[in-house]
């Protein structure tokens, strides 16, 4: 699946692409730096591998002034839920759950005892939690949420602290299954889910349910848990702040936890799109099920995926808070992912797909 090699932000160039083509995409990159954006990190894939392309731009730690490299890793953020939602979906073509249990039956005592203060987890079921329907406030839209995070960045959070935060800081929205209402702390219950079923940590049991050793992803962890991984991590900015050290642990339990590259974030939106994750080929079709809402949602979300449009075509995306975002263009059958390491503002979409796809379309030849 990896068939571009790394060579310390040396940009090369595989496939179908007229010879000089990358020096262009690389141009390209480099119109994505800004004093709040100093690095940028990019993989494009075919389908078919027939293409592939990865740059890096910039500066990693803006203290020292060294360069990216096209192998380094970063937290992806909330596109762990695409992971997160996959792993769920193993585990129900595994007979362990079914979609519409109450998640009552699934959590554990000590959860359950928490939330059922303000929701009747026998009324919400895995389908709405996956979809962001099941009403359950973000913890991560109360106040002393980033106060404290970036107050205290090094402290240690912990699962429990962040369900408990759901209840004492906001209040349930809607009915289950009324509306979409995005919210982390719905996936930090799927999280536990995980962890309960396979008997293994959130990065074990993601990585048994969806065969990713097998897929050769060697570099896709949670962080903490594969020190090469975390060596290669990126210095990531937020309002022009260093958050390198702070802890992973406030988005570390299902909405968020993993690192990653982009390549490798290719190769799984490729392998989950080709069939190579699920079982069984109606699971796909039930994740990326459209769902409609009596008030519009602000999001067109499915499960772990929502659907954008990149210069006018359909895309299946997921998008995180420290500026990732990957997407898959079925009438192209080409994937992007890409890292702004001080994150891009204004747009659903990252600007660098768009971009990139309007230089890929000048080499094309003329019919």
């Amino acid at each position: 699946m990896k068939l571009l090699p790394y060579l310390f932000g040396i940009t090369l160039l595989t496939g179908t692409f007229i010879q000089g083509k990358g020096q262009n995409f690389r141009e390209v990159l480099q119109s994505e730096i800004t004093e709040s954006n100093p690095g940028i990190l990019f993989t494009l894939e075919s389908g078919d591998e027939s293409l592939s392309w990865s740059g890096a731009v910039g500066i990693n730690n803006a203290a020292i002034g060294d360069s990216l490299e096209t192998a380094q890793t970063f937290r992806i953020a909330s596109v762990t839920k695409t992971y997160v939602a996959a792993g769920i979906l193993r585990l129900m073509e595994n007979q362990i759950l079914s979609l519409d249990d109450p998640i009552s039956k699934h959590i554990s005592p000590e959860h359950a005892q928490i939330l059922a203060q303000d929701y009747a987890l026998d009324q919400i079921t895995i389908r709405q939690i996956l979809r962001h329907s099941a009403g359950f406030f973000d913890h991560t839209n109360a106040s002393e949420f980033f106060d404290i995070v970036l107050g205290t960045p090094e402290y240690e959070w912990t699962r429990t602290e962040q369900l408990r935060m759901c209840v004492e800081k906001g209040e349930p929205i809607g009915t289950p299954g009324g509306q979409f209402s995005y919210s982390d702390t719905g996936y930090v219950i799927l999280g536990e889910l995980i962890e309960k079923y396979t008997g293994k940590s959130l990065d074990g049991g993601i990585k048994e349910l969806l065969g990713l050793e097998d897929l050769g992803l060697d570099r896709t962890d949670f962080e903490r848990m594969d020190s090469e991984t975390d060596r290669l991590r990126i210095h990531q900015y937020f309002q022009g702040r260093d958050t390198y050290a702070f802890s992973p642990t406030m988005d570390y339990f299902g909405g968020g936890g993993i690192v990653s590259n982009s390549q490798e974030l290719v190769d799984f939106f490729q392998a989950l799109f080709q069939g190579k994750i699920f079982e069984q080929e109606e699971t796909l079709q039930i994740m990326l099920e459209q769902v409609t809402y009596e008030t519009k949602a602000r999001m067109d979300y499915q499960m772990g995926t929502y659907k954008v449009k990149v210069n006018g075509l359909d895309a299946f995306c997921h998008s995180g808070f420290w500026g990732t975002q990957v997407v898959f263009i079925p009438e192209l059958d080409l994937y992007m992912a890409a890292n702004y390491s001080g994150g891009w503002r204004g747009s659903a979409v990252a600007p660098i797909f768009g971009k990139i796809l309007l230089e890929k379309e000048k080499s094309q030849p003329k019919l």
